[in-house]
């Protein structure tokens, strides 16, 4: 009965993750040349900042580094 228990966790737990990421609003990628979203992001000075207080007013350059140069 344990083997029938797990196998039917294991479905339940697949279907439930292909309902969430099936059902989540659609994201799709974007491609060169289209304008950024505005999100806000944690810099690594500490400070929050906005897409939002950039446009228009300079060029931003997005930098992306997980976990640069650490052991996790």
């Amino acid at each position: 009965m344990s083997h029938f228990l797990n196998r039917l966790t294991r479905l339940l737990l697949s279907a439930t993750v292909a309902a969430l990421v099936l059902g989540g609003p659609a994201v799709s990628a974007l491609e060169v040349g289209d304008k950024a979203p505005n999100f806000t992001l944690q810099a690594s000075d500490g400070k929050t900042y906005s897409m939002s207080q950039f446009v228009g007013v300079r060029p931003v350059v997005i930098a992306f580094f997980p976990k640069a140069f650490t052991g996790g």
